[in-house]
Formats: structure tokens, sequence, C-alpha cells
């Protein structure tokens, strides 16, 4: 589950105010897009909130249920560089496919995590005969110095997973409560989905060295009085040792959080770059079909296309 998503302002690190001695929570709204023929709302990055640690790129996809040969999602041929997509899959299944030639079926409970590094490509589409997808779709932006590590694909089918003062935990990424999850990293961060079958009140500690965000992906939350809708995402910054979560019987949250990356991040559509320059080579080498990003089998519809490259770039002779 890609983007066609632009983004053409660097993404330098900002912090919550403080106001009165009190630190406030951000409320960031999310925007609606479309991805291969499915609504998302679209909460990073904004002009309000660059980067959560290393995430730069949150989609919330559904839950959506589609009828008929036609529907479903379908993301055809587009490249990476730069960075991490993660899904983390709640409904539905979905097919993976990669120019490494990775074929995966990813299912409910489960994480795929692509590693683009110096260039990838990959597909992704309902599995046949499937009517439902709901899944959160991330990227994490890689450090400079990793930006050119060999691509990668990993899929998580188990987690961590327990239950708290009647709330369902599952850690996606990172450390937390003495968990560690599997998942390959090149920076600190932590993810984490928690469900709340009945309406319950939990206190989470926290790393006073990591931003934190939490995303309602399923009824509302509200954080120390402050009241926030699905979709609405909170951030309320780094310095903290603990938070307190009110959520709604049904309720779901996700976590992302880390050490902020106190780097200069670049998004232009399907692209991660720590300069402008690095992105247009990119855009350059897919729109001229080298072999950087190479080919994937068994897709047979045509490559997605990037609009117009929005800065100029001084090209050497």
């Amino acid at each position: 589950m890609s983007t066609r998503f632009a983004e053409n302002e660097s993404a330098a690190p900002m912090d919550c105010p403080i106001i009165d001695g009190k630190r406030q929570i951000q409320h960031l709204t999310p925007r609606t897009a479309d991805v291969g023929g499915i609504p998302v709302s679209r909460v990073l990055p904004t002009r309000q909130r660059r980067l959560i640690g290393a995430w730069c790129f949150l989609d919330h996809a559904g839950p959506a249920v589609f009828k008929g040969d036609a529907g479903g999602l379908r993301v055809g041929p587009h490249p990476h560089i730069g960075l991490q997509t993660f899904t983390w899959m709640l409904k539905g299944e979905v097919l993976h496919r990669d120019s490494l030639g990775h074929e995966q079926v990813i299912r409910p409970g489960q994480v795929n995590l692509m590693t683009a590094g110096r260039g990838i490509s990959h597909t992704e589409e309902s599995v046949a005969g499937e009517t439902d997808l709901h899944a959160a779709q991330l990227w994490i932006a890689l450090p400079e110095k990793d930006r050119q590590t060999p691509p990668r694909f990993d899929h998580y089918p188990t987690l961590p997973d327990w239950e708290e003062n009647g709330v369902d935990f599952t850690l996606l990424t990172g450390e937390f409560a003495g968990y560690q999850a599997p998942t390959l990293a090149f920076s600190e961060l932590v993810g984490l989905d928690m469900v709340s079958p009945q309406q319950k009140e939990v206190t989470l500690s926290l790393r006073q060295d990591f931003e934190y965000g939490f995303l309602p992906l399923e009824g509302t939350l509200d954080i120390e009085g402050e009241a926030f809708s699905p979709d609405e995402l909170a951030y309320i910054g780094r310095g903290r040792t603990s938070v307190t979560l009110s959520l709604p019987a049904g309720g779901r949250v996700i976590l992302i959080g880390g050490e902020p990356l106190e780097q200069d991040v670049w998004i232009w559509w399907n692209f991660v770059g720590h300069s402008v320059s690095e992105i247009a080579e990119a855009q350059r080498d897919w729109e001229s079909n080298s072999d950087r990003f190479g080919s994937i089998p068994g897709y047979d519809d045509e490559r997605l296309m990037p609009p117009p490259f929005p800065w100029k770039v001084r090209q050497d002779p």
C-alpha cells in the first residue's frame, strides 16, 4: 500500500510548547486521500508535524468493504528509496510483490516491512475474493548513514502480545514494558497497538528522550482530559515519563514514537531522501526504467509514474 502523496518541504523536528507550566498536546487533523482505490486518512506528514521519531508517514486505510472482481486494493509497480514501508494489517489480506522476487500475503495481526535503502519497487493488491481491508501503513525514514543500505523484505507473522488491566497490547516494533519486537529497525523506535474490549483507563510508562504520537483507529481517545476523534493524531512531544489514556469499549489506538531524528528529511512522491538531488536522481532513474529498481514478475499492469519534479536541480555535465 503505497501512495502518490507529494511533499516538497524538508521535515525538521518540532516540539510541543509549554503554556502556564503545562506541556500542550498537539491535535493533528487528517486529510482524505485515495490509494489504489481505497479511501485513507492521511495523518503524517502535515505542515504542523513532519516527523515523530523517524516515523515520517502514516495512512489509516479503511475500514473498507468492496464487492465484485474489480473491487479491492490494487497499487501498480512503484519505487521507493531511503525508507522502510511498514504495514500493520487489521482486516483483510493483501499480496505484496517486489523487485527482489518476494511474494508474501499479509494477514490480520501481521507486519510487512520493506527496507528500500538505495532502491526497490513493489506492488500491492487485495487477494482474490477478499472483501475487506483495514490497515495502518507507515513509513520510517532511514538515517542518513543507512540511506544506501541494500534493499530487503521481512515478514513478521507473530509479534509480542499481552493483556494488562483489560487492554490487549501488540508490540509492533522496538521495546516496551519489558517486551522486545523482532522487527528490523535502523533507529530507536517504538510502535504499539492497543485494543480495549471494555471502557478502560491505562497509564503507560514512557522514555523521556522519545517523542510520541497516538492515533485512534477505532473509537475515540481521551488523553488526560483532552478528547480526540477517530483518525485525529495526538502528538505529546518528549520529556514525559508517563501518560494516561482513556479508551472506550471497542477502542483501538496505535502508538508511534522514537528518538527525534534531528536530520532534514525530504519527501516527494514515493521517495524519502536527505537531499533534493538524491530524490531527483531516483525519479530520473525510475522514469528512464533503469536497472536500479528492477522489475516485478507476475504483475500485469503499467508502472506508476510520478508527477513533474517540483524543484530545479543542477545536473553535472
